[in-house]
């Protein structure tokens, strides 16, 4: 039996749409913004970022991919071009043969120090300057709460 489509509410599509299309222009603009000051990518600061939160900088493959929500083709990839700038290095993993780390770099810690005042300013510019501290407490939750329902239905 075929199920019919619980088409969105008109509140519920201007929500919708409204998130999105935030997410769209604030991502972009912050993308641009980080690639003209500090001649990172969004996806490099994504990484920089991660390896900067964990203990000596280094990260296993696998585990980047799922913070991230990349496919192991694309990190591959990405690592290998942040590599080339100096940024990480790939090292083998001592116990398990198939598998590798991703480990920040000095130069990568110098250029992620060096983004993130740039970004954490766009970031207040662009969008904690037009909301109110109760709305970023309700932002919070309901991200949260998101969050911790798609890390329960991860596949």
């Amino acid at each position: 039996m075929k199920e019919t489509a619980r088409w969105l509410t008109p509140d519920e599509q201007h929500a919708w749409r409204s998130f999105v299309r935030l997410h769209e222009r604030l991502g972009g603009r912050l993308s641009r913004l980080l690639q003209t000051e500090s001649k990172l990518s969004a996806a490099d600061f994504a990484v920089l970022v991660h390896l900067t939160d964990v203990p000596e900088g280094r990260q296993r493959y696998q585990d980047l991919c799922r913070a991230l929500e990349w496919e192991k083709s694309r990190m591959s990839h990405h690592v290998a071009r942040m590599a080339g700038r100096g940024l990480v290095v790939r090292e083998e993993a001592p116990d398990d043969a198939r598998g590798a780390f991703v480990v920040i770099t000095p130069a990568g810690r110098e250029a992620i120090e060096a983004a993130a005042p740039l970004h954490v300013a766009a970031v207040r510019e662009l969008f904690l300057d037009h909301v109110t501290p109760a709305e970023l407490r309700m932002l919070g939750e309901i991200s949260s709460r998101v969050v911790a329902k798609l890390d329960e239905d991860a596949s």
